[in-house]
């Protein structure tokens, strides 16, 4: 009876892995037989693994898809592929990933992991400057990414009492930021728009004139096309030379938009447990929480909110609480997550629970964006829960004055503009009138216009001084 080449191939690559697992005294490898697949979600029969670890399913023929258990049911294990299933079929070899992973920078297998099928990805400082998808892989035609190591992706949680308190200001750039809505450096905000009002120009604004050491960019379920325009336009060369951007299109598998999410996180966390202060920007999370969604009703579970199962609103708090201050304050991931308002509606079920779990809310405001009005920061809607931690007596008293006087004029926008209102009947509306061409000037600031902190206060103190 004779064999074949590719079978004595298999045959001697499987020894290989058996001898590789025993130096290593690695668990033996269990393997399981696709049973069943189902729109987005496959069924394996006989493996057994935890919940979070990585398969890959295999098919004589074909390329290995990797694989990401999401639940179980008595002994079949559900499984969401992060790739192509073109070509599986019934009986494909179910197997989980090595416990370890060959280091790009020693070239040899790293010890192994507790925890079979952990998902280890690339992290270091070589990821600086690159755009890599949400494996680690490039996709900026750059090379192989250098100077890294491959690091867990499930990293211990931290102490809430071991973090440090947001006590310091973070100078952002934008003049209506730094001035109304000042942003304490460890902070968590989400910045709520509809589509095509300016949130990506205002993000990139940030990655530019932020002071951070390191920006993370997390672009997660958004138009494939604006991948390269925000690289290249949005954050421009000064922004990417300190920029890590992981991007998962909206074409991407939903296993991979929140792959990319997590991703995006760890490799803050990395830069921040290095003792650096990080800038988060997410866009959007409003993408990851529906593919969560996408996931969740594929394996089965029950619809609650507008058809999001109450797995989502679990997933956006573990995702969030991971940013913030380090331990005993060694390093800060400051977080923006733009979450995309369904019809401009502020009552969403992932904004409403977006804003719970944030330190501060920055709207932007589609009126505003249609008269030209950029960035449409909407001041009246918007708030910063750690403002009044992280600025002087005086800068706070300027700021609440400034509100005042612009929502004064707000309210009373329509009888000025028709007529009905006389000049002389209200000392403070007259005020506000007086200064509404000013304050309109102030909160509108070009893309590539920077404003430091100082600048953003003397400005607004000059304008109500007028």
């Amino acid at each position: 009876m004779s064999v074949d080449a590719p079978a004595s191939n298999a045959w001697t690559q499987f020894m290989e892995d058996a001898r590789e697992r025993v130096r290593h005294r690695a668990p033996l490898e269990t393997r399981g037989t696709l049973t069943r697949l189902t729109g987005l979600v496959l069924e394996a029969a006989g493996i057994r693994v935890p919940v979070g670890s990585q398969c890959m399913v295999q098919m004589p023929g074909h390329a290995p898809v990797l694989a990401e258990v999401v639940g179980f049911s008595a002994d079949r294990a559900f499984l969401m592929p992060a790739g192509d299933i073109h070509g599986l079929s019934s009986g494909a070899s179910v197997v989980p990933a090595a416990p370890y992973v060959a280091s790009p920078r020693l070239g040899e297998a790293s010890r192994p992991s507790p925890k079979a099928g952990v998902l280890r990805l690339p992290m270091g400082d070589g990821l600086l400057g690159r755009v890599v998808d949400p494996q680690g892989l490039p996709l900026d035609h750059g090379g192989p990414v250098q100077d890294v190591v491959s690091e867990p992706m499930d990293r211990r949680q931290i102490n809430a009492m071991d973090r440090d308190p947001v006590r310091l200001p973070l100078d952002t750039g934008v003049r209506a930021i730094n001035s109304l809505l000042t942003v304490g450096r460890g902070q968590r905000l989400g910045l709520f728009a509809g589509s095509g009002v300016g949130k990506s120009v205002l993000l990139g604004m940030m990655a530019r004139y932020t002071a951070a050491d390191v920006i993370v960019v997390g672009l997660i379920g958004e138009r494939g096309r604006e991948v390269k325009e925000f690289v290249e336009d949005i954050l421009g060369e000064d922004g990417r030379a300190r920029s890590v951007v992981v991007a998962a299109p909206a074409d991407a598998p939903p296993l991979l938009r929140m792959q990319g999410a997590a991703y995006a996180t760890a490799v803050a966390e990395h830069f921040r447990d290095k003792g650096k202060h990080v800038l988060l920007l997410m866009d959007s999370l409003t993408r990851y929480a529906m593919a969560q969604r996408e996931i969740a009703l594929a394996i089965g579970e029950p619809p609650a909110t507008k058809g999001y199962p109450p797995s989502c609103f679990a997933k956006l708090p573990a995702l969030v609480e991971r940013s913030g201050n380090g331990l005993h304050g060694v390093g800060s991931i400051t977080a923006f997550y733009t979450v995309l308002s369904e019809g401009d509606d502020q009552q969403d079920p992932i904004a409403d629970a977006a804003r719970a779990i944030l330190d501060g809310h920055i709207v932007l405001s589609r009126s505003l964006a249609e008269s030209g009005h950029f960035p449409a920061i909407d001041i009246e809607q918007s708030a910063s829960r750690v403002m009044h931690n992280v600025v002087s007596r005086g800068h706070f008293d300027v700021a609440r004055r400034f509100r005042a006087v612009y929502s004064r004029y707000q309210k009373s926008r329509d009888l000025v503009q028709v007529g009905a209102y006389m000049s002389g009947s209200d000392p403070a509306l007259d005020e506000a009138i007086r200064l509404q061409p000013q304050m309109a000037a102030f909160l509108q600031q070009d893309m590539f216009e920077a404003s430091t902190m100082d600048q953003s206060v003397n400005a607004m103190a000059s304008v109500l001084d007028q």
